[in-house]
């Protein structure tokens, strides 16, 4: 199971990896997921040990780890930030509270076989690229692999599950399918970049038909927009950006509509709180409905969880019969353990 060109390799975002090498991945991930429905035991990495850094709380991200390392015949090593030291960068480090990321990081490799982190938000004062520069620095300190369960610029964990989710709905091949990324209206303002910048990556890197959907001032990073062009491009798939709902939606084979912040993503500035909020309240009509599902090719709903329900989607449409959340929460676990297997095997 294990392969020689992914050992060792972090996972921080698609962007470092072939499609291969990504579709190695999901061809494992595949594979153990028929062993577990099985009951087939596969303890690829017998007695191995994951540490996980939480910054932020989870429900999927901790229990699909978890899980999929004891499933793999090892452990993982629940770590939150208040029970522990907090890792900081060089010259963030305070008296008491905090230890530098590179002797964090030195010693965790020690004592375990990768490392995962997760941190955005008020964990980096909204600084956007803060959480992610965090995570590579563990990357760089430490001789075992580091795993990016979420930082403010990428989730690519979550990114495996989606791919593998819409290859069982739609077939192993979604060349040219439409795939949609849309915003969706929240109460609350406080929404990372990462899921939407690594839905769009990815799926461009299947070749599928990528429209991004967004009200005026709620760009994304362009980096990942020229990344997700390039990537279109190259296999042979399509990218657009439209500021309609509806027209997005058109047509479209599966939907993911999701809210994210207003953010400078240059080092600009942080987030600014008021500016997010009076973008976000022009908008409330960004809401997925049985009516816009209809103006779909009877697309599959798709969303990481947790929604914001009555503001990003009603229940009649979450709960339907195209709604498929909960498989793609599930295939958290398996895409996870696809990519554990081959780069800490």
């Amino acid at each position: 199971m294990s392969n020689t060109s992914l050992r060792g390799r972090d996972f921080l975002t698609w962007l470092d990896f072939s499609r291969d090498e990504i579709e190695m991945m999901l061809d494992t991930a595949h594979e153990l997921k028929r062993k577990q429905v099985r009951r087939e035991q596969h303890h690829i990495l017998p007695d191995y040990t994951l540490h996980m850094l939480f910054y932020n709380t989870s429900l999927r991200t901790r229990n699909s780890f978890e899980a999929g390392m004891t499933q793999l015949g090892g452990h993982a090593h629940f770590l939150q930030p208040g029970a522990v030291y907090t890792p900081a960068l060089k010259g963030e480090e305070k008296a008491y509270s905090t230890e530098r990321i590179s002797d964090v990081a030195r010693v965790l490799a020690e004592m375990g076989d990768a490392i995962a982190i997760r941190i955005y938000g008020k964990h980096t004062g909204w600084k956007y690229g803060k959480g992610n520069l965090i995570v590579r620095e563990f990357a760089k300190w430490s001789r075992v692999p580091v795993i990016n369960m979420e930082d403010d610029m990428y989730h690519p964990c979550q990114a495996l599950a989606d791919v593998m989710t819409m290859q069982e709905k739609l077939g192993h091949n979604l060349q040219g399918k439409k795939f949609v990324m849309s915003w969706a209206y929240s109460g609350s303002v406080e929404k990372p970049l990462s899921v939407p910048q690594s839905a769009i990556i990815s799926a461009a890197m299947m070749g599928m038909d990528v429209t991004l959907a967004h009200p005026k001032g709620l760009d994304l990073d362009p980096n990942v927009l020229n990344a997700t062009k390039d990537l279109a491009k190259k296999h042979g798939g399509g990218f657009k950006i439209v500021n309609d709902m509806d027209e997005a939606f058109k047509g479209a084979e599966v939907v993911y509509p999701k809210a994210w912040t207003v953010q400078p993503t240059d080092g600009s500035g942080v987030m600014d709180p008021e500016k997010a909020k009076a973008i976000f309240e022009a908008n409330k009509d960004w809401i997925t409905t049985k009516q816009k599902m209809e103006l779909t090719n009877d697309a599959y709903y798709m969303h990481c969880l947790p929604a914001d329900r009555d503001m990003e989607v009603t229940d009649e449409v979450i709960d339907g019969p195209n709604s498929i959340i909960i498989e793609e929460a599930a295939n958290r676990l398996h895409g996870q353990k696809g990519m554990m297997a081959l780069i800490m095997g």
